[in-house]
């Protein structure tokens, strides 16, 4: 008993000290994730995996990218104890990781996903050849609709993603009436139905109403950064949460916007929970995550 009591005194003492380093930290705690993957922590080789795939795709592993974060995250939870520099998260291990890209005027848009989840996105125009007109490089409203088709085609119509897609289709024509047949009246005639609907395969996806977007569009235009404002407010106003899904149509229109407004500079990453292109925020737990992680170089990497 005497040689016990003071080891529980120094454990009771020791996590005071530490009570932030003793946490773990989870895909919900620095990507707009949710379900089970937010509720996982981040592990060594899911690292490994989105590592792997971004110098497999990008040709390099971008700093404060998904990767770097998920590996600073997984340094931690190693770090204190919580992981070993071996273990993979279920979802990862089950569900996947992976890269897909989708080609626009001067650039590609290349969205990163773990078990099936958006966890960044980026406009890479290393890719461009530069050859084109100023007006072949922009990127019009129809274009950035197709473009978040092929992200999440496989989501069921909200009524968030038919009031997104009003706005960007009353921009793009310039109409307030809603045309009969056009996407604004399929995506809000399925989001009607899905409402109706328990299961999720039961539902309309996005895909049944945005493929084929631009030629859906009595006309179109290049996006600018007040088409992007517009439809990312009706997207907020009409989803429960006030949040953009990760490259939905708010943020499919606000990277357009971004890269013909100029903005875009290679690849460019976004803020994570409430902005459209999660990744990370400077001042955000990511970040200091990684400044921690590179300033204690005496401990556990991966």
């Amino acid at each position: 008993m005497s040689q016990e009591q003071p080891r529980r005194d120094e454990k009771l003492q020791q996590p005071r000290q530490n009570d932030e380093q003793l946490e773990t930290v989870t895909y919900g705690d620095v990507f707009n994730v949710s379900g089970d993957l937010a509720a996982n922590p981040i592990a060594p080789e899911d690292a490994r995996m989105m590592g792997s795939a971004e110098s497999r795709v990008l040709g390099q592993v971008p700093q404060a990218g998904p990767a770097d974060v998920m590996r600073a995250a997984a340094a931690h939870n190693v770090q204190v104890g919580l992981l070993s520099s071996r273990d993979v998260s279920d979802v990862a291990k089950n569900q996947g990781i992976n890269i897909s890209e989708t080609d626009v005027p001067g650039a590609r848009l290349v969205t990163e996903c773990v078990a099936g989840q958006v966890v960044g996105q980026y406009l890479d125009t290393t890719m461009a050849s530069g050859v084109g007109t100023p007006e072949q490089n922009v990127i019009t409203i129809g274009q950035a609709l197709e473009a978040a088709c092929q992200t999440i085609g496989n989501k069921p119509v909200e009524q968030s993603d038919a009031a997104a897609i009003q706005a960007a289709e009353v921009r793009a024509t310039g109409n307030n009436v809603i045309s009969p047949g056009g996407l604004a009246a399929t995506a809000q005639a399925a989001a009607t139905f899905n409402a109706r609907m328990d299961r999720d395969e039961d539902k309309i996806k996005l895909s049944y109403v945005l493929t084929g977007a631009t030629e859906k569009l009595t006309t179109d235009k290049a996006v600018s950064r007040q088409d992007a404002e517009g439809v990312m407010i009706a997207e907020l106003r009409n989803n429960p949460s006030l949040t953009a899904h990760p490259g939905g149509v708010a943020a499919s229109i606000t990277a357009a916007a971004r890269l013909n407004e100029g903005d875009a500079e290679g690849m460019e990453s976004a803020e994570p929970k409430n902005n459209p292109s999660p990744t990370t925020h400077p001042d955000g737990l990511a970040a200091s995550i990684i400044a921690s992680s590179e300033l204690n170089e005496g401990g556990a990497g991966i």
